[in-house]
């Protein structure tokens, strides 16, 4: 019998990465073309990144993530790689950074902070283990939010009151956490008991990365226009982004043999150390004052570079991070 035709998500899902990438080069292109919409189009990334999140934690079933919470040597790698060894990276590079301190807020708020969404595609598509890294997303979103105020008053000081409010970083954790996870898990237990509801959860669940694309040309379409005459400042960034990834590849392999985890789980924390959160953090970028506009950039440069580290990390860590070899 002839095999089936992939369906459209199927067809979706298999070409993702050229899909994340095609939407980048159009939000860019749409932010060059009508520069005006850039103010517009910042209005709209809370709500695509709340429903982007949403669609995550739905794959995740709350009992999921309660197992998740006991599976120890992962969750303490992924905590450990994120939270002790990330800031430390950070300020090794820190001093090195270019004086500018919007440059160096959006450096810190992007690199202190570990991804949620796409990070779990990616090593996915590495062999890493998904759904472990999926049920853990929650926690480490969480914890990233309470931390964050902590790590950027060391770097930045005492200045710290001057330059970041309280009030977004709020707002970011009740629309961004507390609101997609209650709806999400609203959704389980309604597709639980009633068939219609298990149907509207697939569907939700089917547009992941429709979602993802959407959000990338929001997020590059509503940055590029403030580019200007910043370009120089927002490049001078790309080496220290591609030295984080270069550093934490080897990093996490090293904190996942001293957690002794298998090949998927290692793989799983070499990318949760490596991808950062530039998507969630940049709201909390866009509500900097003036003074700061260029630290939005920052972090979407990082985006930038991120996504084309991530199709290199695809293929090489596996190779990093191999299957223990089998005697027969």
């Amino acid at each position: 019998m002839p095999q089936e035709s992939p369906g459209l998500v199927e067809r979706m899902e298999h070409h993702q990465i050229a899909i994340y990438i095609a939407a980048m080069a159009l939000g860019g292109l749409l932010g060059w073309a009508a520069p005006a919409a850039g103010s517009g189009l910042e209005y709209a990334i809370n709500p695509v990144l709340g429903a982007l999140l949403f669609v995550t934690f739905l794959q995740v079933p709350a009992a999921d993530l309660l197992r998740s919470l006991r599976d120890a040597r992962f969750l303490g790698a992924a905590l450990v790689v994120n939270f002790v060894v990330v800031p430390l990276v950070v300020a090794a590079m820190f001093t090195f950074l270019p004086a500018d301190q919007a440059v160096r807020v959006g450096v810190l708020l992007v690199l202190l902070c570990p991804c949620v969404d796409y990070v779990i595609v990616f090593s996915g598509l590495a062999h890493g283990s998904s759904r472990r890294l999926l049920a853990a997303t929650p926690l480490l979103l969480i914890v990233q939010m309470l931390l964050l105020p902590g790590f950027l008053y060391l770097f930045m000081g005492a200045d710290l009151a001057d330059i970041v409010a309280v009030g977004p970083f709020v707002e970011a954790f009740l629309v961004l956490i507390v609101i997609p996870l209650a709806l999400a898990w609203a959704f389980q237990a309604w597709a639980a008991r009633k068939q219609s509801g298990q149907r509207i959860s697939d569907a939700a669940t089917a547009t992941m990365v429709p979602l993802m694309a959407a959000t990338l040309i929001t997020v590059v379409a509503s940055q590029v226009p403030k580019l200007g005459g910043s370009l120089a400042d927002a490049a001078a960034v790309i080496p220290f982004y591609v030295a984080f990834l270069v550093v934490m590849a080897f990093a996490g392999r090293m904190i996942a043999r001293l957690f002794r985890l298998d090949a998927p789980a290692s793989r799983a924390v070499v990318f949760t150390g490596a991808t950062r959160n530039s998507l969630v953090v940049l709201p909390l970028a866009l509500a900097l004052p003036d003074d700061l506009a260029l630290a939005p950039v920052v972090v979407v440069t990082q985006t930038l570079v991120e996504v084309i580290g991530m199709v290199v990390y695809v293929r090489l860590i596996p190779r990093l991070v191999p299957e223990p070899v089998t005697v027969a």
